[in-house]
Order: C-alpha cells, then structure tokens, then sequence
C-alpha cells in the first residue's frame, strides 16, 4: 500500500544534514569510552593472573581463578555473619577471645595471677599448653581453660627458640576453633595481667571488620632495638581483629617457614602482619614490663590512657611494700573493680599556701613533694628501675627523673591501702604513707611527714571517657590552703573547668 507523504520542508532537510557530524562524533566518543573500559579490564586481568612460569595465562584459568577467588570471599563473609549475627552491636567482653601463651611447666603457678582477672563464664579463652596437663597439675580455681597446641608446630623449623614456634601458632590453634561471635582475638602470655573491661572500652572504638593489629612496644631501648620499633610485643599482649586473624592464619605457616631465625613468637607475627600490608596501631595502656628491679616509678605516672595489661610482674619486685606479687596484684584489682576506667590515672594538684605539689596515680599511689613541681616534671616517671636486659640504667622509650641519694630529692610516698564505693557513682581510696629509708630533715619536709594518710574522693569515670579526647582530670586539696589538721590530707579528684589550668603560679 502505499501512503502519501508530504515532501520535507527545506528547513526539517537541513536539520537532519546538520545532525550527522554530531552523530558520528557521539558514536566515536562512545566507541573510545568502550575500548578504554575494555582495555582497563584487560590490564587487571593481565596483572591479577599473568603467571610468569607458564609464559603467559589462559582465559579460562584467569575466569576460574576469579570465581574461586569471589566465592572464597563470599563464603568468609556469610562465615562471619553466621558466628556473628549481631555483626553492628557494640562491642562487649563476650567478643573477645583470649589466645593465651603457656607452658606445663610454668601454669600451675602463673594461674594464680590470672584467676584474679579472668572471670568464668564471662571471659573467652584458653591457655594453650604443649601437652596434657600432669595428674598432679593442681592450677588455681577460675583460672582460664587450657588447651594443648596442635602438634604441627613441630614440623617447622627454628634457629633459637623452638616454643616460639608453637606459641606463634596459637592463633592459629584458636580461629580454628571456630568459635561464634569472636571479632578480636587477643594474644599474650599466661602472666599477662588484662585488665578487660579497659581493652573492651578499647578495642570498641575500631571498626572490627577492618583489618587491625593493635598493641604496645617494649619500654627498654635495647629490647626495641633487638627486636622492632614496629612490633607489638606479646607479653604486653595485642589484639588482632577477625579479618586480619583470618588472613594472618592464611599465610602463618608459610611465615614460620620464612622468618624462622627470629627469636620471639611476636616478631614472626609481626613479620608476617607486615607483609599482608597491615601496620601496627600503638596504644600506651599495654606494658610489656621489659624493666628489673621496682615498676613504682613507672606506674606511679602512667600516661593518660586506659590500662589495658601488665605483664613480666614475676619478674619484678612486688607492686605494693610488704605484699608479696599475688597480694599485690589483688589490692591493684580491687581498685580497678571499683573504677576501671580510672585506675593508676594520673591527676595533679596544688596547695599555693604551704608550697606543695601532690602526684596521684589513682589506685596505687599519691606523691607528696613540700615543694612546687611543674606538671611536667611530674609527670616524668622517677627511675626506680633498670633495662630488662643488661640491668642498666637505661637507655628507655620515654624520658625518666634520677632518684638520686638525697633524701630531699624524691618525695613523700603513699600506697593504696582500702577502696571504698560510695553506692553505683563513687569511691574513696585511702593512702597510706610509707616511711622512707632516710628521712629529709628539712623544715618544710618535717611538715609535710605529719601527713600520715591520703584520703581521695571521685566519681566513677564514665566507661565512653576514653573513646573521647582525653583530657587528665584535676585535683582540690579540700583541707589545703594552709587549714589542714590532724594528720590526714583529703583531695577531690574531679573534671577540670573549660578554662582551667593546674599551674604551680596560683
């Protein structure tokens, strides 16, 4: 059939003779935009599985090799979520997974210590031995579980330390266990004090389904040195969160293989970490102890972050004078139990009329100087101890103040002594004062040593307080200004004002 048409206008003729150019530019533009996108999927194609010993790559090895590689990350994932249905909830104690280090030689006895921080049915874990534990094996009531390593490790090779090998596998031995909910598993030794609730409020601040390696360096020069500025060292323990872990157990063997001259479990675990491209995240409230002699000086100006663990205490002298190390890890505790976020916190005040400056490490100890000391002197620790290796004087990873001979020159100690709770938002921590060896005869000494107590009252810090910027609290003698009577000084440890300073100029 055929239809009449009106022929087209001259007008809608030379529309259709302009619109070619920009049809053939548009096609052309679309055609580069295409063989672009081509040649980008091409090149990652090429690099992802350009297998040099073969000479070359076959589509269909590069296409199975990327559905096997979508599917293993498919089935990780739907993994994940299965032991972890509440995979956004805020990260609690039941999250963590304690990979503990130990020995059948050594638990029996370390199991003391950590019965005091771990809690049955509460925290998760095992200790991980490297054989059934003895008929005789009597370790301490609600310490953690024991588990033996897997016999593997003996299969790899080693230059110094043959435990390490099994104890850097211990990781290994508990993601296998496959154990629903974990999202961090923690390292460390069986003498490794946590303090839990600290490294919950902790670790919640990351995002547990990235890939992080979180932990503390050594205190001694020489132990860094040896070993790495970059590593977390076990005894102070870390925390690795489920990918990395998952990864980490991925590659570990090949690792041990590789790195079998190192000395430590930890170095290997490094070395293998940095490798998979993950750096180390530092946090101050791991102390890995590598000192001798007396931790005092140290804890008595730990820096303004949450205490997370103490490790190496055996190796120390007491916490506390006249409590031997399990006595005194257990009055430590139960000033944590009563304030965890708080505890060997430091704060800082003054009393402009008498010319004294108080230090307060809160739960340990109170320093009283008959003197005006600028905060940032205080806040150096006194040297009361030695490197952990040749039991020298140092060199240490932070700055510290001499004690010197002169009994002027160090000031008037005060140790925990009981810890009261005042209902669910307070506490009172009583100081006892400890008689020096020698005694200052100077006027302004003579009147600071009628002090025989310290009492300090405080609100119980908020469990969030760290995961904001931190910022030390401040101090008000109560009795001070010169009105002090009797023979027990009261200090109020409380939030600073916006503007507040702490200053030895009034």
């Amino acid at each position: 059939m055929i239809h009449n048409r009106l022929p087209p206008t001259p007008t809608a003729t030379k529309h259709k003779a302009d619109d070619k150019p920009f049809q053939f530019i548009s096609i052309v533009g679309k055609s580069l935009i295409l063989l672009f996108i081509l040649s980008f999927i091409s090149i990652g194609l090429y690099t992802a599985f350009y297998d040099p010993k073969s000479g070359g790559i076959t589509p269909t090895a590069a296409l199975h090799r990327l559905h096997s590689s979508i599917a293993r990350n498919n089935a990780a994932a739907a993994d994940h979520r299965r032991r972890d249905p509440n995979n956004n909830s805020p990260t609690n104690l039941s999250h963590l997974l304690f990979a503990l280090s130990g020995s059948n030689d050594t638990w029996d006895d370390r199991s003391k210590s950590n019965s005091v921080w771990w809690s049955p049915n509460r925290t998760r874990g095992f200790v991980w031995l490297e054989d059934v534990q003895r008929p005789d094996s009597s370790p301490a009531p609600n310490s953690a579980p024991t588990r033996v390593s897997s016999p593997e490790w003996t299969r790899f090779g080693f230059s110094s330390s043959r435990p390490a090998v099994r104890i850097a596998r211990t990781i290994t031995d508990s993601f296998g266990l496959k154990l629903p909910g974990v999202r961090w598993f923690v390292m460390g030794d069986d003498d490794t004090v946590f303090f839990p609730e600290n490294l919950v409020s902790l670790l919640a601040n990351y995002d547990h389904n990235e890939m992080w390696y979180i932990g503390g360096n050594s205190e001694s020069v020489e132990q860094a040195v040896m070993h790495s500025y970059e590593m977390a060292f076990g005894g102070g323990g870390f925390a690795i969160s489920y990918p990395l872990a998952e990864l980490l157990v991925e590659n570990l063997d090949r690792c041990l293989e590789r790195f079998h001259y190192f000395y430590g479990s930890d170095q290997r675990i490094w070395a293998c970490i940095t490798e998979l491209g993950v750096g180390l995240t530092p946090h101050r409230g791991f102390h890995q102890m590598d000192i001798r002699g007396s931790a005092y000086g140290l804890l008595a100006a730990h820096p303004m972050a949450p205490l997370i663990s103490l490790h190496h205490l055996g190796a120390m002298d007491p916490l506390f004078p006249g409590q031997d190390h399990l006595a005194s890890v257990r009055t430590l505790y139960r000033a944590y139990k009563a304030d965890p976020a708080r505890i060997l916190q430091p704060s800082y005040g003054y009393d402009h009329h008498l010319n004294w400056s108080v230090s307060i490490s809160w739960g340990y100890t109170v320093q009283l100087y008959p003197n005006l000391v600028a905060v940032h002197d205080l806040q150096v620790p006194l040297q009361t101890f030695k490197t952990w290796r040749t039991f020298s004087e140092g060199p240490f990873t932070f700055n510290t103040r001499p004690t010197g001979p002169d009994p002027c020159s160090i000031p008037i100690v005060f140790m925990l002594d009981k810890v009261q709770s005042i209902g669910t938002w307070g506490t009172l921590t009583v100081y006892k004062r400890m008689e020096p060896a020698v005694k200052c005869r100077r006027p302004n000494f003579i009147r600071a040593m009628s002090v025989h107590r310290v009492v300090i009252s405080s609100v119980v810090m908020e469990p969030d307080y760290w995961s904001k910027a931190p910022r030390r609290q401040c101090s008000d003698l109560v009795n001070g200004g010169g009105r002090m009577r009797g023979e027990t000084l009261q200090i109020r440890v409380r939030r600073c004002g916006d503007r507040e300073i702490v200053s030895t100029v009034e």
